[in-house]
């Protein structure tokens, strides 16, 4: 794993960070701080500006320029792209979708190398590489599938194979958007338990969802997003609770606490 010296340092900070696209700020964070020792959840509506910070996040999207850097990793202003991507592990069906080229799943794996979607002619794949691989192939049950192709894997399988993609570095840091999306309930369980064995590895997790029901229990902080802008951050028990995710999505909703897990429904009282 990714090792950082200054724990006390955030691994991420952004202040005044401004996304605008079209003339209009998508995103707008007044201040924001991940730490290393926490795990969090990143909630809101489709439309809040979740994608949007996860860029953020990964420097695939800019911020406007300010006097101070809007966007600090481990405190520093200044990174190299790979480097900072080395501190996160990705899994999004965004990434999902984007494997439309006949990839094997070795391939894809070994592409979290590279930041690329598959492997091209200048990729030099070192032993180390290969052999750490192997090992990924073979904890999430891979190595039967590892010269598939892709597109033929199911959701869960593919889920997996990401999942391997992004640890090749080793990452601190893991952050999972929408991570359930297209599992059936049984993929889903076991996805959710893949991901509380790498919390427990003291792995930082930061989920993205619009799914409540994708809050693992390890999740013990909340940041609700609505309208491009942070609108409630704190500890889970106090944030999932009706009124305040009612707010939030607009719509009458009931939260209830199923042993350490939460769920939604419908308030059909309201």
């Amino acid at each position: 794993m990714v090792r950082m010296a200054e724990t006390t340092t955030p691994l991420l900070e952004l202040h005044d960070a401004t996304v605008v696209r079209d003339g209009r700020a998508i995103l707008d964070i007044e201040h924001l701080v991940l730490r290393r020792t926490e795990h969090v959840a990143v909630l809101g509506p489709n439309g809040s500006g979740k994608s949007t910070l996860i860029g953020l996040i990964t420097r695939d999207v800019l911020p406007l320029a300010r006097d101070e850097a809007p966007v600090r990793l481990l405190g520093r202003e200044r990174w190299d792209l790979f480097e900072a991507r080395r501190l996160f592990g990705i899994v999004s069906p965004a990434l999902h979708a984007a494997y439309r080229r006949r990839v094997t799943v070795r391939e894809v794996v070994l592409s979290g190398y590279f930041g690329s979607i598959g492997l091209y002619r200048r990729s030099e794949v070192t032993r180390a590489m290969a052999a750490r691989v192997e090992t990924l192939l073979e904890r999430y049950g891979l190595i039967a599938l590892a010269e598939r192709t892709f597109g033929t894997l199911s959701t869960g399988e593919a889920r997996r194979a990401l999942i391997a993609r992004a640890l090749v570095h080793d990452p601190p840091a893991l952050i999972l958007d929408e991570p359930c999306d297209g599992l059936d309930p049984g993929a889903a369980v076991r996805f959710l338990g893949t991901v509380r064995e790498l919390a427990a590895e003291g792995r930082m997790l930061v989920m993205v969802t619009h799914h409540v029901s994708d809050i693992v229990p390890e999740i013990e902080r909340v940041v609700m997003l609505a309208d491009g802008r942070v609108v409630a951050d704190g500890p889970t028990d106090e944030l999932l609770t009706s009124e305040r995710l009612s707010a939030l999505f607009g719509a009458p909703v009931r939260a209830e606490r199923v042993g350490e897990w939460f769920a939604l429904r419908p308030d059909a009282s309201a």
